[in-house]
């Protein structure tokens, strides 16, 4: 989440220098200035308390990430693999916009209860699966919910944080994933090989309740109702007939993106026919050609997110079907992203820092796109694994720059009583494109023999069982998308004579 989310991404384990990097931005900040830092006691409890729901989704995501693989194979789902995470998507669309417009009619404490209690029924649902489209119904419920969480997060921060400590808190919701990167791959894998891939997803929503109980009365008490000295928006029933149909439009195209039949093309038409207008109504006027200002950062968002997201998506089962690594490993493997990433964030939060943010978003992006081209080179035999940890390292510290930024400034160009609808256009930029990269990388996948690598080891490979094509099929174009995000950092502001 990514917020990655943001959200979104999976995280990894932290060096020791970068240690002290989440200690500085969670513990630096406790002194008795009461509104000088997000920790301070003007702040301390409602930081606590949101930081503890991104630790929940951070965790989600770090632990199913390192299952998904092995629930795929078990439920026979291979090759609908990328629906596992497209179905999240798409959901999490209309859970965007809903969340917006309640968020700024009533305050985000409704939509963040709801959404952390849709999030946990998808994985309980998705954890008693029998077969994968039941399994993807369940992540399309977890979506629903994280779609709301992620919006009413950035509607808490932006009305509770004045403007000065907003890169603070952006940059202590990045540190709180290092716990769950260290721990959730290896607790995932460790589950996954002795009690079954179902325990993980069974598992997790008993964080739900610590969250609930440390956000929601400090989120009552600092971010309730509409605005203070505004009048409360009214709901646009018409925002919500497009979140629909952007969330319905999205799934048809990535339900014809996975068949590739003639017949698809049916499909696919109606959900161009029902996403472009939607997309046009819900994100800023010129948004898909960059114009600067609000619409680059939007769109600026989709395109880091997506292209990252969607290649991230298949390290795991890579390494699983290509490399015969265990689960726990090809989990791990993606370990020094964790610190990279919250070392990124952390550094875009400095004030020095703050001239020099548009250069350092376009050398994140950078970044992220050499990493990108760099991971399906361990599909040559001589190219040892751990290659992809140390890319993956990089690109993570790229995105920490990139994600976080893209927050900073949305915030920094929205009124108060926009907060909302403004992040959920970032939100559906994240998320849209993961859903259409996703089809996109999905497809090119299918295409090239992708779904027979479900019980493909190494043995197997050697006997031309694999399939490298499909998986760098998703990898290098995914790198193309990236690069393009550097030229999009140039038109972040507008000119000024």
């Amino acid at each position: 989440m990514s917020v990655a989310p943001l959200t979104l991404t999976t995280m990894a384990a932290l060096e020791p220098r970068d240690t002290g990097v989440a200690d500085d931005v969670l513990s630096r900040a406790v002194r008795p200035d009461e509104d000088g830092t997000v920790l301070g006691r003007a702040h301390r409890a409602l930081t606590v308390g949101i930081v503890s729901v991104v630790l929940l989704i951070a965790f989600e995501a770090t632990a199913v990430g390192t299952a998904m693989p092995v629930a795929a194979r078990d439920l026979d789902g291979v090759s609908v693999y990328a629906f596992a995470f497209s179905g999240y998507f798409t959901t999490s669309l209309f859970g965007m916009v809903f969340a917006g417009q309640l968020s700024d009619r009533r305050g985000p404490l409704g939509a963040l209860g709801g959404g952390i209690g849709a999030f946990a029924a998808g994985l309980l649902l998705s954890g008693s699966a029998q077969v994968m489209w039941v399994f993807i119904l369940g992540r399309a419920v977890q979506g629903l919910g994280g779609g709301l969480v992620i919006v009413a997060l950035y509607v808490v921060v932006g009305r509770a944080y004045p403007e000065r400590l907003r890169p603070a808190i952006m940059a202590a919701f990045a540190a709180c994933w290092v716990v769950p990167s260290v721990v959730g791959p290896l607790a995932a894998g460790a589950v996954t090989e002795h009690l079954g891939w179902r325990w993980v997803f069974l598992g997790i929503p008993v964080l739900v309740v610590g969250p609930l109980a440390l956000a929601l009365p400090q989120i009552r008490r600092r971010a309730s109702g509409p605005v203070e000295g505004t009048v409360a928006p009214p709901f646009d029933r018409r925002r919500i007939r497009l979140a629909l149909a952007i969330s319905l439009g999205a799934g048809l195209l990535q339900y014809a993106a996975q068949d590739l039949r003639p017949v698809s093309a049916l499909p696919a038409a109606a959900g161009l026919a029902l996403l472009v207008p939607a997309v046009r109504g819900l994100l800023p006027h010129g948004t898909w050609r960059a114009a600067r200002g609000l619409p680059s950062v939007v769109l600026l968002r989709g395109v880091a997110a997506g292209s990252f997201i969607a290649a991230e998506s298949f390290v795991p089962l890579m390494l699983v079907t290509q490399r015969g690594l265990s689960p726990t490993l090809a989990g791990f493997s993606l370990a020094a992203g964790g610190g990279t990433w919250a070392l990124g964030s952390w550094l875009q939060s400095r004030t020095w820092a703050e001239p020099y943010r548009e250069r350092l978003m376009a050398f994140g992006m950078v970044l992220a796109a050499a990493a990108i081209a760099a991971a399906p080179s361990v599909l040559l035999p001589a190219v040892p694994a751990w290659t992809v940890a140390v890319a993956w390292g990089f690109g993570c510290f790229g995105m920490g720059l990139v994600i976080s930024s893209t927050s900073v400034l949305l915030l920094k160009l929205s009124a108060p009583q926009e907060a909302g609808a403004n992040s959920a256009a970032l939100q559906i930029s994240d998320g849209l494109s993961n859903v259409l990269l996703l089809a996109v990388g999905g497809a090119a996948f299918a295409a090239l023999g992708g779904g027979s690598v479900a019980h493909a080891t190494t043995a197997a490979a050697a006997d031309g069982a694999s399939h490298p094509a499909a998986f760098a099929a998703v990898f290098l174009p995914m790198a193309a998308v990236a690069l393009l995000g550097a030229w999009v950092t140039t038109r972040l502001h507008e000119r000024h004579p």
